[in-house]
């Protein structure tokens, strides 16, 4: 339906996308041209090299899921996020002033690739960061690469990305499926679940997630004995979830996200799947949560790099999001300001915008803020830092709004994520 209506409209979408962002609310970002009229113009040709960064100012693309399954989880608080972070430097890293920038990819690797170049091209974007989606990821990446631009990945997940599809202008921040799979899918393993049915996501995301999952499922002596691919983004796992439960597996990894894990609980529930079957959600957030409430999601382990009521720090920061956004972050939300704030400080002491430079000084900082501490970026772009095993409260035990995990165990940074040793990324130099 959308390509008859592009073409029916294809003038006034046009026209509207060279008024958008003349105007915004107040204290809002000006918006670029929507991705839906990106997506009426022809396929974007590559004609040489970007504008070369002016080095006077930065501009910042926050490109995420405004609509979707994953806008819960990202969206608008990723952009409230990036906002935050660039009114805590005062507006500028070091002399040069900051903008923000923002789009909605859909959750569509084409949308978010035109996207990308157009910002890079036309608006001289310096890092675009974000992207929520491992597809959309995985196809902006090399663009920015290509045009010596940096990307900070705060919502995908793919363990691709600082593997074989690894750049050198490219920061994987929060988490990934390798991290997903040692904290959640090895515990379950090694409290009993042993024989396994996953449901998967059929994009990168979830085929790296059901991988890692896998990986850390067989090494612990457990058995996968069936999976089924699900279409993203999917309303009725019905189908899916009736083939899990005749597996007669004792877990029935989700190996989804967002909206998919939501629908995927609810509708296990309504089949009395549970808690005859286990549910493992290997990627599961404080917003899932908050849709699904206690009573459902109750007793769900899951692997977290962030949570709001974790100590002194992490609550100071969410309050102050909460009171903009009336609602508790998500570890993308946090690390979406978490990247953007080293990636300012990095610049101030580059004293430059470009990549090369900024990347350089990034991996050499540590990080230390509320949402990671003695962080640090490996050289293929992954950043290491300890993760948090949780489990979902039950009604009982949680004591006020949004207190929903309880702490099982801290996953130290050289556990959580793949060594470099059985790295893939060729940046990576092997002794």
């Amino acid at each position: 339906m959308r390509s008859a209506l592009a073409v029916a409209l294809t003038g006034l979408l046009l026209t509207a996308a060279c008024k958008e962002g003349a105007e915004a609310p107040k204290g809002q970002a000006a918006q670029p041209a929507t991705p839906v009229a990106a997506a009426t113009k022809a396929p974007v040709v590559e004609t040489g090299a970007a504008k070369p960064p002016t080095g006077n100012s930065i501009k910042v693309g926050v490109l995420t899921d405004m609509t979707g399954a994953y806008s819960d989880i990202a969206g608008k608080g990723a952009i409230v996020a990036a906002q935050m972070a660039i009114d805590d430097m005062g507006g500028k890293a070091g002399d040069k002033p900051i903008t923000l920038v923002s789009a909605d990819h859909q959750n569509k690797p084409d949308i978010a690739s035109n996207t990308a170049r157009k910002w890079i091209d036309e608006d001289n974007v310096d890092v675009i960061a974000d992207l929520v989606a491992s597809s959309t990821a995985l196809a902006v990446m090399p663009v920015a690469k290509s045009k010596n631009r940096i990307t900070l990945l705060s919502g995908p997940a793919s363990s691709r990305i600082t593997n074989e599809a690894c750049t050198d202008t490219n920061v994987h921040w929060a988490y990934d499926t390798y991290s997903l799979a040692v904290g959640t899918g090895k515990e379950i393993v090694k409290s009993g679940g042993n024989t396994w049915f996953f449901i998967t996501a059929d994009y990168a995301f979830g085929q790296s997630l059901e991988a890692d999952a896998t990986h850390q499922i067989l090494a612990g002596g457990g058995k996968v004995i069936g999976s089924v691919k699900a279409p993203f983004p999917t309303a009725d796992f019905s189908s899916f979830l009736l083939q899990a439960k005749s597996s007669g597996a004792k877990v029935i990894g989700l190996a989804n996200a967002g909206a998919d894990t939501i629908n995927s609980v609810k509708q296990a529930h309504e089949f009395g799947i549970v808690p005859k079957q286990q549910l493992a959600g290997l990627l599961v957030f404080i917003s899932d949560v908050h849709s699904l409430g206690l009573e459902a999601a109750k007793g769900l382990l899951l692997t977290n790099s962030f949570y709001w009521d974790r100590d002194d720090e992490t609550r100071k920061w969410s309050q102050r999001y909460f009171e903009k956004m009336q609602r508790m972050p998500t570890m993308v939300q946090a690390g979406v300001y978490s990247s953007l704030m080293h990636y300012f400080k990095s610049v101030a002491a580059a004293n430059t915008t470009e990549a090369g430079a900024v990347m350089k000084k990034m991996k050499e900082l540590p990080v230390n803020d509320f949402f990671a501490k003695n962080g640090h970026i490996r050289e293929d772009g992954l950043h290491v830092h300890d993760t948090y095993l949780y489990q979902v409260k039950t009604p009982a035990e949680s004591k006020k709004p949004w207190d929903y995990y309880k702490l099982v165990k801290v996953i130290p940074a050289a556990e959580a994520f793949k060594p470099l040793s059985e790295s893939k990324c060729p940046l990576v130099k092997k002794t």
